[in-house]
């Protein structure tokens, strides 16, 4: 079915709770229509009815690439270079072990001082694992440029960082990290379906991302990875996973890697995973994504313009230039943990993160401006009458 590019937002393709304005897609994305009975189909057709045939007879086999080629498209990335599975963090692993391989005389990572945690937990994980002498490099995210030269084996980034909504310029770094002779990773979790991205004209050789943010895929859904075309039969995957092997089923008793992306799978696919991200993907068909992008700033823009002039309180902690930030707008306040709780339990859905970032994000998908409006109006009404201070909103939960 074709749909206009400019029909935003398509609530009707999302199963949202009635009385609940989301801003937290940039954390988990909502529940889309079709994807619960694609999942039922995929377990009680599929492996219910064909058992172990569905890896031939439902092509159970060649998801990972199928849906890796629907990423790709979202991406800006070339058919055949992404696939699908596994997690993020393996991913990283994978990207990062390959890229220092690549370039084995050198021995400096760079990442910098605000990139998502587990992301600087694989480098430092496979550095004690290498035991090569390697060093992990975390400059300010604003310093990143000016220190990149010749020592740097490989530059790890996320383009969006998690807890401001700050962009890096990926095509100003990956261009300055291929003058220096290093390798590029960037990290596309908070930016993969939020805002036209281009990441095979940029020409970095690897990006990974998450697939349960704005792709909506569900909690747990399987991550992707990108290789440069020119380098996708010749890339090291580091992980020798049976299911990168050339031939898998001929179980051969020493590793050979799939001559294409295919090298880059570990193991056996997440299958009813992969179908229910599968599914989600149909939302995406007829998407303009620049049109994405333009209505995700307006959308922030209202929102930011709404909090200042009603919460001063609250001090913005992203880029005040919606250019230099992702779809996501993050205030600053002690008490932050408290009034999210507060503002939750008020019908607004956002999230905290340490020590102090109230996050919402705006995804124009589902989002229009009359949630915003109401958004800010509730916000300001916790704000104004002190609702964080009910001993309710206190206490932390395990997940902020």
């Amino acid at each position: 079915m074709t749909r206009s590019a400019t029909a935003l937002p398509r609530k009707a393709d999302f199963e949202l709770p009635a009385g609940v304005i989301y801003l937290d897609g940039n954390s988990l994305g909502p529940l889309p229509r079709g994807a619960a009975e694609r999942a039922m189909r995929t377990i009680r057709e599929e492996w219910g009815n064909e058992l172990i045939r569905a890896w031939n007879s439902a092509d159970w086999i060649a998801l990972p690439q199928r849906v890796g080629d629907r990423i790709a498209r979202l991406i800006g990335a070339s058919e055949g270079s992404v696939t699908t599975g596994d997690t993020l963090s393996i991913k990283v692993y994978q990207a990062l072990a390959a890229a220092l391989r690549m370039r084995p005389e050198r021995r400096v990572i760079l990442s910098d001082s605000g990139n998502f945690p587990t992301d600087l937990y694989m480098a430092e994980g496979l550095i004690e694992t290498l035991g090569r002498g390697h060093e992990l490099r975390m400059p300010a995210p604003d310093q990143v440029l000016d220190a990149i030269d010749e020592s740097v084996a490989a530059v790890m980034l996320t383009h969006v960082d998690y807890r401001t909504g700050r962009c890096h310029d990926m095509a100003a770094i990956t261009r300055r990290a291929h003058e220096a002779g290093a390798v590029m990773i960037w990290d596309l979790a908070h930016s993969a379906g939020a805002m036209p991205l281009g990441i095979g004209a940029i020409g970095a050789e690897f990006a990974v991302g998450c697939s349960y943010k704005y792709l909506n895929g569900g909690p747990g859904a399987p991550a992707f990875i990108h290789v440069r075309p020119d380098l996708v039969e010749t890339v090291d995957p580091a992980l020798s996973g049976w299911m990168g092997h050339a031939a898998p089923f001929a179980m051969e008793p020493q590793y050979r890697p799939a001559r294409a992306i295919e090298r880059m799978r570990v193991g056996t696919p997440p299958v009813i995973q992969l179908a229910i991200l599968d599914a989600a993907l149909d939302i995406w068909e007829g998407v303009d994504l620049a049109a994405l992008r333009t209505r995700s700033i307006e959308l922030s823009e209202q929102f930011i313009a709404g909090v200042e002039a009603r919460c001063p309180q609250l001090t913005l902690a992203s880029p005040r230039d919606p250019q230099a930030r992702g779809s996501q707008v993050s205030f600053a306040f002690e008490e932050g943990y408290a009034a999210m709780q507060a503002l939750i339990a008020h019908g607004v859905i956002g999230d905290f993160r340490t020590p102090d970032i109230m996050r919402f994000g705006f995804t124009p998908l589902y989002l229009d401006a009359q949630d915003v409006a109401r958004a800010v109006d509730i916000l300001a009404d916790v704000m104004a009458r002190d609702l964080w201070r009910d001993p309710r909103f206190q206490t932390r939960a395990r997940v902020t």
